[in-house]
Formats: C-alpha cells, sequence, structure tokens
C-alpha cells in the first residue's frame, strides 16, 4: 500500500487546494528527473509525489479517501464484511439474510436518477457521461516555450501522448477529450484533465512571455564593448554589450521571447577572479572625468 498522500506531501489533512498545489510544484521541482539524473531515489520520490497529488488535486478522490473507500494509491479498498442474522426452518436447514432489507422499487429510483425513465425491466438503460481523470505531468522550460510531444504513463500502466502547445505555462491545465473514465450505459466517456507543471531552466527564466537571461560580462567587455554569444530559446545569437553599460543594464532581442515576445539580456559584470596588481595600481592613481556617487540618496 502506498504511503500516506497527505504526508507524501508534507501537508495536514486540513491543507486547502492551493496549499496542496503549492506543495506538489515545491516538490516536484525538486525531485524531477530531469533535474537528478542517474538518481533512483529522486525518480522513485517524484512518483510517489506524483501519485499523491493525482489524489488529492481530486475532490473526489480526496473525499473518498479521507472516508476510508480507497487506499492512498486510488485502489477500492475491500468493504467490510456484512453481518447477518441466522435463522432455522422447521427442517433444520440454515438460512441468512442481511439485516437491512432490499426493494426493488429503492433500484428503480437509482435508474430513474440517471434518465432511465422506464424503470426496471422495461427495456430501457441509462446513460451517464464518465467522470474527468485528473493527472499531472512535469515538462522541461524549452518544451514548454517550443512547444513537444511528452508520453505521459498512467498508473494502470497505459500511456497518454499529450501536445504540448508552444508557449504554455506553469500550472495550465490540458484537455483531453475522451481519456478519462468510461461512461455508464451507453454514456460519453469523460476527459483527462493534466496540470502541467514547468520545471524551472538554469539560464532561462519567464516573465509574460518574455524570456530573460542573466549575462555575466568582464570589465573589460562593459567599459570597451564586446560582440558576444547569447543563448536564447532558439539557440545561440551574437549580440553586441555598447561600450560603457552599466551593471544590471538590460538589452532587447525583439521577438526572441516565447509566443513571439521578446528577450532581455541582463548584463551583470564580474570582478577578476585573481588579483590585478596593474589594475589595482591603475585604479589609485585613475581620476575619473565624471565623478559619480553610487550611493547617493541611500540615507537612513
Amino acid at each position: 500500500m502506498a504511503d500516506d498522500p497527505y504526508a507524501t506531501l508534507g501537508v495536514p489533512k486540513t491543507a486547502t487546494d492551493d496549499e496542496i498545489r503549492s506543495a506538489y510544484r515545491k516538490l516536484a521541482k525538486q525531485y524531477h528527473p530531469d533535474l537528478n539524473p542517474g538518481k533512483p531515489a529522486a525518480e522513485e520520490r517524484f512518483k510517489a509525489i506524483s501519485t499523491a497529488y493525482d489524489l488529492l488535486s481530486d475532490p473526489q478522490k480526496r473525499a473518498r479517501f479521507d472516508r476510508g473507500e480507497i487506499d492512498a494509491s486510488g485502489q477500492e479498498r475491500p468493504p467490510e464484511r456484512p453481518f447477518y442474522r441466522s435463522y432455522g426452518d422447521q427442517a433444520g436447514r440454515t438460512k441468512y439474510r442481511t439485516e437491512q432489507s432490499f426493494d426493488p422499487e429503492d433500484l428503480e429510483d437509482i435508474f430513474s436518477a440517471f434518465g432511465g425513465g422506464a424503470g426496471l425491466g422495461r427495456g430501457r438503460g441509462f446513460r451517464a457521461r464518465g467522470a474527468d481523470a485528473r493527472y499531472s505531468l512535469t515538462v522541461d522550460f524549452l518544451d514548454a516555450a517550443r512547444g513537444a510531444t511528452k508520453r505521459l504513463t498512467l498508473p494502470d500502466g497505459k500511456t497518454l501522448d499529450v501536445n504540448i502547445p508552444p508557449g504554455l505555462k506553469d500550472g495550465q491545465v490540458l484537455r483531453l477529450k475522451g481519456q478519462g473514465m468510461p461512461g455508464l450505459g451507453d454514456g460519453p466517456t469523460g476527459d483527462a484533465l493534466i496540470e502541467v507543471q514547468v520545471a524551472p531552466h538554469p539560464v532561462f527564466r519567464r516573465e509574460d512571455d518574455n524570456v530573460v537571461v542573466t549575462l555575466p560580462v568582464t570589465m573589460q567587455e562593459a567599459i570597451l564593448g564586446a560582440k558576444i554569444d547569447v543563448p536564447t530559446i532558439d539557440g545561440p545569437v551574437f549580440v553586441t554589450v555598447p561600450a560603457g553599460s552599466q551593471n544590471g543594464a538590460r538589452l532587447r532581442l525583439k521577438g526572441r521571447g516565447i509566443a513571439g515576445g521578446d528577450q532581455f539580456v541582463q548584463l551583470q559584470v564580474a570582478l577578476p577572479a585573481s588579483d590585478e596588481p596593474e589594475l589595482a595600481e591603475f585604479l589609485k592613481t585613475w581620476k575619473p572625468r565624471r565623478p559619480q556617487d553610487p550611493r547617493k540618496g541611500m540615507k537612513a
């Protein structure tokens, strides 16, 4: 039997939907296999986290688990053994019946509630749409930005090919028609609702439809200017760093973002990694033509 899903996500049983979603996103990003290559333990942990979230993010499944009707893996728990009472007839034979009597009219009402109308034994059935199935899927930043097709393995071993549209955002829910639970009678099959989490990227970060890259540059490149390689979601491009660029300055690459957005290159001036005695000696005697006070206005 799987672990307690609340314990797996590290949330109390009174946790709200937002608290459960927040806990899942934090753990999914921490243990995602793409960020932990060659670590089977992290992969197993990620699967357990996904299974727990699949159950707790579905209100019906969560309620059934809380009532003890299903276990943490979503499997039905065996029903409790019914209580019987026996009575003997005159021939000494033993018969059993349940404590609760069963009235065929009750079944008639159930079928009518599903739209059967004609009731029991009249040749007409009932139909009801199948329930939607909820899943979660984590994709790479670049796959979400550029679009891709990802294969989702379901708890029962079946697979779904999920089309990731270009520009998909973190937390977006995709609907796959007819991929949910089967309907009752001749009712239609439900849909699969897939909440997609976008894994963080070590270089790119997203701001709306724009992409931001923090680009380290040397003092020499910032002061004198340079032409350097810059990564984009579609591959590297050359960018001209203007002479006299300030730390934190942003350069705009039009149309290099997501879904028609732009990319911004934020410059980060890096000091020399080791002692530079010539540079230190020069700065001792250097008198800037336009002196500045970078801390101006920073008074308590």
